[in-house]
């Protein structure tokens, strides 16, 4: 019987659903040297690990937040493909 001590193990659930998720999403990290320059995709791949290294905290402290890092992974590489092709004129 779960004492009013005991944690909820949903936020470790949810958490370990979400660190899938960031790992999806860095598979798109991983492949976008095909688009990206080295010089915008060496600070988004240590973007990608900060942003792993929260999640990480997240889960530690047992947070519903965790879903909300893979999503910010991938608007920020969503806006970086945006801006740069738009902008900088990146091609594959």
């Amino acid at each position: 019987m779960p004492t009013d001590t005991a944690r909820s193990t949903g936020p470790l659930v949810l958490a370990g659903l979400s660190a899938i998720a960031h790992l999806v999403v860095g598979y798109f990290y991983a492949v976008g040297g095909l688009v990206i320059p080295g010089y915008a995709l060496i600070p988004l791949w240590l973007f990608w690990v900060v942003l792993a290294l929260w999640l990480i905290r997240l889960a530690i402290l047992r947070s519903w937040w965790t879903p909300a890092v893979p999503v910010v992974a991938a608007a920020v590489l969503a806006l970086a493909l945006v801006v740069g092709g738009n902008l900088l004129g990146w091609q594959a």
